[in-house]
C-alpha cells in the first residue's frame, strides 16, 4: 500500500509538471498566471526539456509549426488611461521603437536594443512611410515594418492585427526576411515570432500576455541565452506600457 501510494504521488506530480506549459488567455486560465497589479512582470524562459521537442503552440497564437529553440512568456498587469485607441496608437508608432534599451548580460550595462525602426508601405519593395494610425490598425489588418537589431542588423517583419475591440487587442509579429549577423544567417523567414494579448480588466487597468519564440531550425548561435531573452522581452513590455526601458533594476543580471 505504501509503495502504491508513493507511486501514485509521483505519477500525479509528473502529470502536473507535464501540464505546465505556456497558455495564453484564450478561453483558459493563463500559464503563468497574471501577477498582482503594480508587481513586476512574470517572465519565464521555457526549456524544451520541460514539455518535449514537439510542443504544439495553442491555436490562438496562429502558429502552425511545432517546437522551438527559445521560448519566453511575459505576463503582467499595468495601468493605462488612454484606452484601446491609445494602445493602438502606441503599437503603431513603429519609429518610437528606435533607441529601445535593454540590460546586456554580456557587457553588464544598458545598451541600445533597437537601433532603428520604421513602418513600410509593403514588404517588397521595402519603402518607408509614416507610423501607422489607429484607423489603419483594424482587425485582420496586415502591416509591415523594418527593424534594425543591435546584433542582427535589418530585417522586415509582418504585423497582423488578430483582434481589435475596446476590451481586447491581439496582434502577432514575425520576420518575413532573413535575419543575419555579419554574413551568417541566424533566422529564416518565420523563425522569429511573437504574439501579444492585451485585455482590459477595468477602466484603467489592462492585462498583458506575450509569447516570443524562435523556430527550432534557428541557428545554434541564438540558443541558450536565457538572461538575454528575458531582458529583451522586458524591454518590449516596458516600451509598450510606457516604462523607461532602461529603468533599474534589470530583470536578469
Amino acid at each position: 500500500m505504501i509503495r502504491f501510494a508513493l507511486s501514485m504521488m509521483l505519477l500525479c506530480q509528473a502529470h502536473g509538471y507535464a501540464q505546465l506549459r505556456p497558455q495564453p488567455p484564450c478561453g483558459k486560465e493563463p500559464v503563468p498566471p497574471y501577477p498582482a497589479l503594480d508587481n513586476s512582470p512574470i517572465i519565464k524562459f521555457w526549456s524544451e526539456s520541460e514539455f518535449g521537442h514537439d510542443w504544439r503552440p495553442p491555436a490562438c497564437t496562429g502558429w502552425a509549426e511545432v517546437g522551438f529553440s527559445t521560448l519566453t512568456t511575459t505576463v503582467a498587469r499595468f495601468r493605462y488611461t488612454s484606452g484601446e485607441e491609445g494602445l493602438l496608437r502606441h503599437i503603431g508608432a513603429i519609429s518610437e521603437l528606435a533607441g529601445m534599451r535593454y540590460w546586456s548580460t554580456t557587457h553588464q550595462q544598458w545598451r541600445t536594443l533597437i537601433v532603428d525602426a520604421y513602418a513600410l508601405t509593403a514588404s517588397q519593395p521595402p519603402q518607408r512611410r509614416e507610423d501607422f494610425t489607429p484607423d489603419e490598425m483594424q482587425q485582420d489588418k496586415v502591416l509591415y515594418l523594418e527593424q534594425a537589431d543591435n546584433l542582427s542588423g535589418k530585417a522586415i517583419y509582418r504585423m497582423h492585427i488578430t483582434e481589435a475591440s475596446p476590451n481586447r487587442l491581439v496582434f502577432d509579429v514575425e520576420n518575413v526576411s532573413l535575419v543575419r549577423y555579419l554574413f551568417v544567417t541566424l533566422f529564416h523567414p518565420g523563425d522569429v515570432q511573437s504574439v501579444y494579448f492585451l485585455d482590459r480588466e477595468s477602466d484603467n487597468v489592462w492585462r498583458y500576455y506575450s509569447v516570443a519564440r524562435t523556430g527550432r531550425n534557428a541557428n545554434g548561435l541564438t540558443t541558450g541565452h536565457q538572461s538575454s531573452s528575458i531582458n529583451r522581452a522586458v524591454a518590449f513590455y516596458r516600451s509598450l506600457v510606457g516604462i523607461p526601458t532602461d529603468q533599474e533594476p534589470p530583470a536578469a543580471r
